[in-house]
């Protein structure tokens, strides 16, 4: 199926010369002449590289032959991380590469969605927040102010910014976009 210049947005999965990206920056751009063109940056799905696309009107994209599945992460080998089809309880192994910044976010029985290009396993995404024990992070001291931040590195490994009040052994929701704590969660 194809897409057109003007139905491309922020978000959306394209595939360009038979690679999938999405994009992840649109801007429509209409000079004093000239016809409108659609300026993006596009993040390769395979590699994670982010270029810049120019679109004219009457440039078209394909849509990529991407399936999404839910997988559980089990464990790192070494050297791929291995997950599990939650329905059919098949494994799958991807590289750190393939893994890319998600691998901060997840841990040992989490759920993640794994994207398949053409059949293939390709990369996955962690949820968009996630709530993780903080393992490590320097005590408070008196007279730390109200509003300030410490570091805190979290059981899967990521290290955030949190508020001073919380302590090692806290559970934190963060969103794993941002990288940015949200709150504390309730035991």
């Amino acid at each position: 199926m194809s897409i057109s210049m003007s139905e491309l947005k922020k978000g959306m999965k394209i595939e360009h010369d038979g690679i999938p990206y999405k994009i992840t920056e649109y801007q429509h751009v209409k000079p004093g002449k000239g016809a409108a063109f659609v300026r993006c940056k596009i993040k390769s799905f395979l590699n994670g590289k982010v270029i810049e696309r120019t679109f004219h009107a009457g440039d078209k994209c394909e849509k990529p032959d991407l399936e999404q599945k839910v997988m559980q992460y089990l464990y790192d080998d070494g050297e791929m991380l291995q997950f599990m089809d939650t329905k059919t309880y098949d494994q799958i192994g991807l590289t750190y590469t393939q893994v890319g910044e998600t691998e901060k976010w997840i841990i040992d029985g989490m759920n993640v969605d794994m994207l398949f290009y053409n059949g293939t396993a390709i990369t996955v995404e962690a949820p968009a927040t996630v709530e993780l024990v903080i393992t490590e992070t320097p005590p408070n001291f008196k007279g730390d102010s109200q509003g300030g931040k410490k570091p805190a590195t979290l059981e899967s490994g990521a290290v955030v910014q949190i508020p001073f009040h919380l302590l090692e052994g806290d559970i934190i929701k963060v969103d794993t976009k941002t990288g940015d704590y949200i709150e504390k969660v309730k035991k």
